[in-house]
């Protein structure tokens, strides 16, 4: 006798249990796919935000002038510039209280940039976590499901007098389907995972290197001032 051994015919087969863990595994793998087009547009947008600012910067224009740009508008901006604004920020403010020594004034702006840093790593880096869970926790989800249907599968042969393969390969094939369906979820969110970590280190020592930048700007600044009153 001929069965029917398609995907859907064995889904719709299986066991409760079994279709649980299917239907479970197929949202955790449509969460997987939102997320990662949800990181893959944030990030070229961080990217592009941050091309455009890095232009900006080196285009010539005071540091004043690009404060003044970024602080407007600082939801609009890209973390490059928030972190440059935090640092220039907090430069002033210094200024303002009449602080005049040079180490004391870059390390404020070296603080505020760094922990304007880390706030924008931690946004950058939101979603991440989740998928590396789905992909290392949906095979075991999976297997799961497949062990509980070979189980159930086997429990209902006790019952038969006679067993042969075709009796025994619709039960098997509708536990094998969790497997695949967990694998399915967990194949693009590792992927996905390598790819934006890979994109993230880059984007954090892109920064890292504009802030060591940026100092050194602030120190030939700083140093230039203070040497302006004995040269006068």
């Amino acid at each position: 006798m001929n069965q029917d051994l398609s995907i859907l015919h064995l889904v719709l087969n299986a066991s409760v249990v079994v279709q649980a863990v299917m239907l479970l595994l197929m949202l955790i793998s449509i969460s997987s796919w939102a997320a990662i087009f949800r990181k893959l547009f944030a990030l070229n947008r961080v990217k592009s935000l941050n091309e455009v600012f890095e232009r900006n910067f080196w285009s010539g224009s005071s540091l004043n002038d690009l404060f003044a740009t970024a602080s407007k508008n600082p939801t609009e901006g890209g973390p490059m510039e928030r972190i440059f604004a935090s640092g220039m920020r907090e430069f002033q403010k210094m200024r303002e209280r009449r602080v005049t020594d040079a180490g004391t004034l870059m390390d404020g702006a070296r603080r505020a940039m760094r922990a304007s840093f880390q706030r924008e790593m931690d946004v950058v880096e939101t979603h991440l976590s989740f998928l590396a869970s789905v992909g290392s926790v949906s095979p075991y989800v999976g297997l799961f499901g497949t062990v509980w249907g070979i189980m159930h599968a086997f429990t209902g042969l006790a019952a038969l007098t006679q067993v042969t393969l075709a009796t025994v390969a619709p039960g098997i094939a509708e536990a094998l389907v969790a497997t695949a369906i967990g694998l399915f979820a967990a194949i693009p969110a590792v992927v996905a995972y390598n790819r934006f970590a890979r994109d993230i280190d880059r984007i954090a020592i892109h920064q890292e290197t504009f802030i060591e930048e940026f100092s050194n700007i602030l120190q030939r600044n700083v140093s230039a001032q203070a040497a302006a009153p004995r040269t006068a």
